[in-house]
């Protein structure tokens, strides 16, 4: 038996963690220095995150220990399921190279056993459109090759493209360089960002105005989508307004497929910050 897990920056909903038995493994984050554990079966209340990060709430996330990754990983490895990990981008958190270094070490104890940590190079839901399909393959009784292929294959496909209202705190947090960091504050100039090749958050555009940005989202979309059919991710920092904007000019582009939409979680959407929009889909490149 394969058990799949992940973690909560793959932003995904209760529902589907519990359809395919997801396992997840939390972050814990601070704000105003109290600590918090952000769990899968949280009920997050986004618009009072937001609002409180938006009148200046000081929230610090926290790297998974490789003991937590122990004490989730080894009662399966006991039990005789082998592990597929599905995490979060190695480019804006040391958590990847953490699950790489503690399955190396499990699959010495448990050499029987077949064990991937797998870095998506992306987060939210171009991370958990990935845990998804892992999932499915697993429902469909695929084997642990077919889904690490599956993997290594829809990586270098995942398009992440976002805007932000301030790039203050992806600044703060090291997610991009502080000379970057200043355009948005003028102008109503919005940034346009993508996750790279090597899965970090880098600049590849500006324009003026919020709905602009929103619409050069959705023409990335248009340009890059490789079937139009096909689900996608929206993850937002609480603009449903904005959101509901988007989905609006992807299916006047001619998106026809699902779209899964949901409010960023604490832990990743701390680092992007309030306001924050972001697509995720399978292109037939970045």
């Amino acid at each position: 038996m394969i058990k799949l897990f992940t973690d909560t920056s793959a932003n995904l909903p209760i529902q589907l963690i519990h359809k395919y038995k997801i396992q997840v493994v939390s972050f814990e984050y601070t704000v105003d220095g109290i600590t918090a554990e952000y769990s899968a079966e949280t009920d997050f209340d986004g618009p009072a995150f937001y609002n409180a990060m938006r009148a200046g709430a000081d929230v610090k996330t926290c790297l998974i220990s490789m003991g937590k990754f122990h004490e989730a990983f080894v009662p399966e490895l006991e039990a005789g399921n082998d592990i597929i990990y599905v995490g979060m981008s190695g480019g804006i958190s040391s958590t990847a190279s953490v699950a790489t270094i503690t399955a190396g070490e499990m699959q010495e104890q448990y050499p029987q056993r077949k064990i991937l940590a797998f870095d998506t190079y992306a987060a939210s839901l171009g991370e958990g459109l990935m845990v998804l399909r892992a999932a499915e393959m697993i429902e469909r009784g695929e084997d642990f090759e077919a889904i690490s292929q599956m993997l290594y294959a829809m990586r270098p496909n995942m398009c992440q493209y976002f805007t932000v209202d301030d790039l203050k705190y992806l600044r703060k947090g090291g997610r991009i360089t502080g000379a970057a960091a200043v355009i948005g504050s003028v102008l109503h100039i919005k940034p346009i960002l993508q996750g790279d090749d090597s899965g970090h958050i880098v600049l590849c555009g500006k324009v003026r105005g919020r709905k602009n940005a929103l619409k050069h989202l959705a023409e990335k979309y248009d340009e890059l989508c490789a079937d139009k059919s096909a689900q996608i991710g929206i993850a937002h920092a609480d603009d449903a307004e904005g959101t509901a904007y988007l989905i609006e000019k992807l299916r006047e582009k001619g998106f026809t497929g699902e779209c899964l939409t949901v409010c960023y979680e604490p832990v990743t959407g701390s680092h992007v910050g309030p306001g924050t929009i972001a697509l995720f889909y399978p292109g037939i490149h970045k």
